[in-house]
């Protein structure tokens, strides 16, 4: 038999691939191509039960973790054999898009669906084992921190901390799992390595007017929760020098955020994207107000001197409006190159059907950026359309959601015939 490296593509079944990409969006999609499906909901719950009878149709074992990720195995060498992880996961934003995370997990069921036809049509043994997966939490939306579900079942989190964490209605994680029926009890190993495929989120595939890239380093972020403390008072009969004002604090603060990230030109990225306001009504001066807060950068030194920065600006914030202030919770997750060998496997396989595959930074998270300090890992980009995410009119067009579960499905491939250590040396080689 010719090695993997000669062979010709694998074939995938582009129409299967749209079928699916529409039946998992009918969970909390709009007619407008909105995306509402917040993990754990009861949206979240009908999409992963779909996707477990998928699994069950086509020969896949599913396995869910006690943090409620969800695993569907196709054992193609044995029960011992290396695994390899796929996947990506089918939780959105509020008012969100239909590809971010779910083409991820779609395309992976695919790629590994078609690997395994070939390999039975050739009669080829598999040097491994294939994985899917659908993390859980990976947005943050609804639970904080993000990539919550990745981050137990590396290692990075806690799974009983994790367990308690809640939503903004008071409701913790261990309770929302029960509420879907995906508190899970299996254990599941530690793969050998993961690929995740995902829509860039930027411009720059389409500007330079390619249509695939490779995410070889991640940003890190450095999450804040601080709430400024005032007092409640009437906004028409409390004297404007008598007001402590929670709200006013905060302005100050994003503002200063928003000038911070002007200081250090492209390698700093400053939000605030939520903002908790009590009691929040129009007449009342706000004794309350809470904001999430993120510092990103591909530097190490430049987010440890931003965040230095912030903690001088929101003390300065509160002494301007006369409040006092608490920080209530504090995420890290550091900057990172994701693995050589998977990204020469990827290059190699997008050369072959004549793309270039150009080299990205991926300044938002993704589950294999928690996995990278477990296993290797990287993530393969495709096109967003005008680089929109997290907005409705997020789109990535049909043929490029094929030509990166083709890319996918090509490594898969070749890892399978070769093993993944042979696969990348032979990649390498060439």
């Amino acid at each position: 038999m010719p090695d993997a490296a000669s062979a010709s593509s694998t074939p995938i079944n582009a129409e299967r691939l749209q079928s699916l990409m529409e039946a998992v969006s009918a969970f909390g999609g709009g007619p407008d191509g909105s995306m509402t499906r917040l993990t754990l909901s009861r949206e979240d719950g009908m999409a992963r039960d779909w996707l477990g009878r998928w699994f069950s149709e086509n020969g896949f074992v599913q396995a869910v973790d006690p943090i409620g990720n969800q695993f569907g195995k196709m054992t193609l060498a044995g029960p011992n054999a290396p695994v390899i992880m796929v996947g990506s996961h089918i939780d959105s934003q509020p008012n969100g898009g239909r590809f971010d995370g779910a083409l991820g997990v779609i395309a992976a069921c695919e790629a590994v669906l078609s690997v395994t036809e070939r390999l039975k049509a050739e009669g080829r043994l598999s040097a491994c084992n294939f994985q899917v997966v659908n993390w859980t939490n990976e947005e943050g939306a609804r639970f904080q921190p993000s990539l919550l579900g990745s981050s137990v079942f590396s290692g990075a989190a806690d799974l009983e901390w994790a367990l308690e964490r809640t939503d903004g209605n008071g409701i913790t994680v261990r309770e929302a799992l029960n509420e879907i029926g995906y508190a899970g009890k299996d254990k599941v190993e530690i793969p050998e390595a993961l690929i995740e495929l995902h829509i860039e989120g930027d411009t720059t595939l389409c500007r330079a007017g390619e249509r695939f890239g490779i995410f070889t380093r991640f940003w890190g972020a450095t999450k804040y929760r601080v709430a400024f403390l005032g007092r409640q008072a009437h906004t028409g009969a409390t004297p404007m020098a008598d007001r402590k004002d929670a709200l006013l604090s905060a302005a100050y603060l994003i503002a200063d955020l928003k000038q911070m990230s002007t200081e250090y030109g492209l390698d700093l990225h400053t939000s605030v994207g939520r903002l908790e306001v009590y009691p929040n009504s129009p007449n009342v001066v706000p004794a309350e107000a809470v904001l999430f807060i993120e510092l990103r950068s591909g530097s190490p030194e430049v987010l440890a001197e931003a965040e230095r920065k912030m903690q001088v600006g929101i003390e300065e914030a509160a002494l301007k409006a006369s409040v006092t202030f608490e920080v209530r919770a504090i995420d890290r997750r550091k900057a990172g190159a994701f693995a050589p060998g998977l990204v020469m496997l990827a290059e190699r396989a997008a050369a072959r059907l004549g793309e270039s595959a150009r080299h990205l930074d991926t300044i938002g998270g993704h589950d294999a950026v928690a996995m990278s300090a477990a296993c290797p890992s990287v993530v393969l980009a495709v096109q967003s359309r005008d680089g929109v995410i997290h907005h409705p009119t997020e789109f990535t067009s049909p043929e490029d959601q094929a030509l990166g579960t083709q890319i996918l499905a090509d490594m898969l491939y070749s890892i399978a015939c070769d093993g993944l250590q042979a696969a990348e040396l032979s990649e390498a080689a060439q």
